[in-house]
């Protein structure tokens, strides 16, 4: 019999990132924890738990998509690289981004994006 996993299983795990997110960063250089997301951040914004919707996932299991966001001022100049999405103790999630040149002053838009859990095989 195939393994069975109940979407609000995988929900769950996204409800923590909805829950609890508080700040997404643009990075300079892949974030390894809450601290060096703050310190590579070249832009960020504040985050609530409308920015994030849960659906079926494209080919099984279930995703979450994260709302673009607009005209974020840019705070440092640096090669942005990564998405780093934290809390106020933890850095709950990081993806990558298309590469491209921020400069201080000018502002980044960040489209949206997803992230899936697969179900289990």
């Amino acid at each position: 019999m195939p393994k069975l996993v109940d979407d609000t299983v995988l929900d769950g795990a996204f409800d923590i990132i909805k829950t609890n997110c508080t700040v997404m960063h643009v990075c300079s250089a892949e974030p390894t924890t809450r601290a060096t997301a703050i310190s590579l951040s070249l832009a960020d914004v504040a985050m609530a738990s409308g920015d994030f919707a849960f659906a079926d996932g494209g080919t099984d299991g279930r995703k979450v998509t994260v709302a673009a966001k607009s005209a974020v001022p840019v705070d440092v100049t640096g090669a942005a690289t990564w998405i780093a999405l934290i809390s106020a103790t933890l850095l709950l999630l990081r993806t990558t981004c298309t590469s491209q040149q921020l400069t201080v002053g000018n502002t980044v838009n960040i489209p949206a994006y997803t992230d899936t859990i697969r179900d289990p095989t």
